[in-house]
């Protein structure tokens, strides 16, 4: 989600013996570091630390790296780029080529040039955003915006497919299928591998498909909220959200309306604690809502937004209902052995606006970047204590200021339907517009001016007080 103020056939990919050098089998040495039972924090969520981390040198493979990337969205299918540009030998797990995820699409300008995605696959150029509050009030954002910035509005199994394609064009072996088992080696330190077992759907006959097993070295979990991956290592479990969503062929003259124009609606009644969103698409638009607190009840909140909504979307055919998971915060243990976790397998979604297609893309290539230096293209076997070391290391370093302002203002702002129209209140400000595009079409926590953030933090305060009193005198009239 996102904003806040054609499948090639699957060649087989043949199974691999495993051939290891029985003096390669364990390192030479080991150092233990002492438990510690101080406790960490990463974007907000504390994090015990309480068992020790085997420091292990890298085992020298006798053949070079074996990769499993299991997931083919765009964390998955961006590392499988990075790892297959270096010539590590990179299997990508996906189990349905053409999977449609329920998600608003949304993805930053920053996104469009870092990742040379071409514009065929961008859907619409958003440069305006309607923000309507629980009494209907409109704040029109998009007036700060230069020229050239946009949203990029666009169908996930468009920008996956694109994704996943040119990582295989690049070398990745893809496996359609499904993985069910993973058998974790005795001795992560050492060279024995991994075994995934897994259905493989390419050769699925009427008895159904072909089971298989696949050994390799390193395993990137890449395979959502639910991640099968993240499950055999025991990373933890998170809160997440329930999104769902309704893509609606509209008359051409509707889909006019949303040209340029995206909408997000704040209230209790379309969610006790996130927002929904009519987010325009080729021909179509996407129309949804999610929650945490009051899963249970998510029909119930997307009729609302359909209610909220009506007069838009007159004469609308829904063409397709989705529902998925979204992670809520990261896990507490994302690398575990010589497994590691991106995008939602990792729970790198952002609060307040739902986030994820950019932070997922991001991961996947920081943890490819540093499988590949660490291994010196493959000869390795990087470590826990390695990949902790960089890809974690870097991305929470990158990203924590982004995550936590994030997760402040959702706890701010998200609480009531006071303090939502305050939210929408404020959104008018231009200088919260300028600050809040910048920040999301470039990724990075901007601040503009030390005095405007000062007059901003007490516009904040009396925004929520006149709400408040407001509140208060319908209450008592």
């Amino acid at each position: 989600m996102a904003f806040v103020a054609g499948t090639a056939a699957v060649p087989r990919v043949a199974q691999r013996q495993s051939v290891r050098s029985a003096a390669a089998v364990r390192p030479a040495s080991m150092a233990t570091a002492v438990a510690s039972s101080r406790r960490a924090s990463f974007f907000g969520a504390a994090v015990a630390q309480t068992s020790p981390v085997p420091q292990a040198k890298s085992p020298v493979l006798s053949m070079k790296l074996r990769v499993a990337v299991v997931g083919g969205g765009p964390a998955g299918s961006c590392c499988a780029e990075e790892l297959a540009k270096a010539g590590i030998e990179v299997t990508l797990f996906e189990r349905k080529m053409d999977n449609a995820k329920p998600c608003g699409g949304a993805i930053p300008l920053c996104m469009v040039d870092e990742f040379s995605l071409p514009e065929e696959i961008i859907d619409r150029k958003v440069r305006k955003m309607a923000m309507i509050s629980p009494s209907n009030k409109v704040s029109q954002i998009g007036a700060t915006l230069k020229p050239h910035e946009y949203i990029g509005m666009t169908r996930r199994e468009i920008l996956d497919g694109y994704l996943r394609d040119r990582a295989i064009s690049l070398g990745a072996k893809p496996i359609n299928g499904l993985v069910t088992d993973i058998k974790i080696p005795s001795d992560v330190n050492s060279s024995e591998p991994y075994v995934i077992s897994y259905s493989d759907y390419a050769e699925s006959t009427k008895g159904g498909a072909q089971g298989k097993t696949l050994e390799v070295d390193y395993i990137i979990g890449a395979d959502g909220a639910n991640s099968r991956v993240a499950k055999a290592i025991d990373a933890g479990d998170y809160q997440y959200a329930i999104a769902f969503q309704e893509r609606i062929k509209l008359p051409a003259a509707q889909m006019e309306y949303y040209e340029e124009l995206a909408e997000m609606y704040v209230g209790d009644d379309v969610s006790p604690d996130f927002y929904a969103w009519v987010f325009p698409k080729y021909d179509h638009v996407g129309v949804g809502t999610g929650t945490v607190i009051d899963r249970p009840s998510i029909k119930k909140y997307q009729q609302a937004i359909r209610t909220r909504a009506a007069d838009k979307l007159a004469g609308g055919k829904i063409i397709k209902i989705e529902a998925h998971p979204i992670p809520e915060h990261p896990r507490p243990r994302r690398c575990v052995g010589r497994v590691a976790l991106i995008g939602d397998a990792a729970g790198y979604v952002t609060k307040a606006s739902g986030e994820g297609i950019y932070f997922a893309a991001k991961s996947g290539r920081m943890a490819g970047e540093a499988l590949v230096a660490l291994s010196n293209k493959g000869a390795r076997t990087p470590t826990e204590a390695d990949i902790k070391g960089s890809y974690i290391k870097d991305f929470d370093r990158k990203y924590w200021a982004t995550y936590k302002a994030l997760d402040i203002l959702q706890s701010v702002f998200y609480k009531n339907d006071k303090t939502k129209e305050s939210f929408v209140e404020l959104c008018d400000d231009e200088y919260v517009q300028r600050v809040t595009f910048d920040s999301y079409l470039y990724k990075t926590v901007t601040t503009v001016n030390p005095v405007e953030d000062m007059k901003l933090l007490f516009r904040t305060v009396g925004s929520l007080v006149k709400q408040s009193v407001k509140a208060n005198a319908g209450n008592t009239a």
